[in-house]
């Protein structure tokens, strides 16, 4: 037997500022909003006598989603479900009203990373397509 050669490793795909904050402010939330689903099942606020421990379930799923919504950032239409949780979010402040000061504090660094992420990686496509403009002129 021959032994195989060692393949050279494939090329990282470059990761745009989008892409890069969006994950991170996902990131960090989805911590966040998994505490708060604990909150909400210490405090037993849920409505209509619904067992407390549907608050760590509420809180997994959000911190889940966030994840994914993170790892599908290239794709179409992450960035609004991304918009969708934070909405989600923000309604949890129904329950508890800290939850409406961490959507508030979130959904401004969304905000933040969704449009100038978006404004960077256009910036960064129009000097990549001009040579004249890509050493800072």
């Amino acid at each position: 037997m021959s032994p195989r050669e060692p393949r050279a490793p494939r090329p990282r795909r470059t990761r745009g500022a989008l892409e890069s904050l969006g994950a991170v402010v996902l990131g960090f939330e989805s911590i966040i909003v998994f505490l708060g689903g604990l909150v909400v099942f210490g405090l037993k606020v849920l409505p209509f006598d619904i067992a407390p421990w549907w608050g760590i379930v509420g809180g997994v799923v959000m911190a889940v989603g966030m994840i994914a919504v993170a790892g599908l950032l290239p794709r179409r239409g992450a960035v609004r479900a991304g918009w969708g949780l934070q909405v989600l979010l923000l309604l949890g402040g129904f329950l508890v009203p800290a939850l409406s000061v961490v959507a508030l504090i979130f959904g401004g660094m969304w905000a933040y990373a969704t449009i100038k992420g978006a404004a960077l990686d256009r910036q960064n496509a129009r000097r990549a397509a001009s040579p004249d403009l890509s050493n800072g002129e």
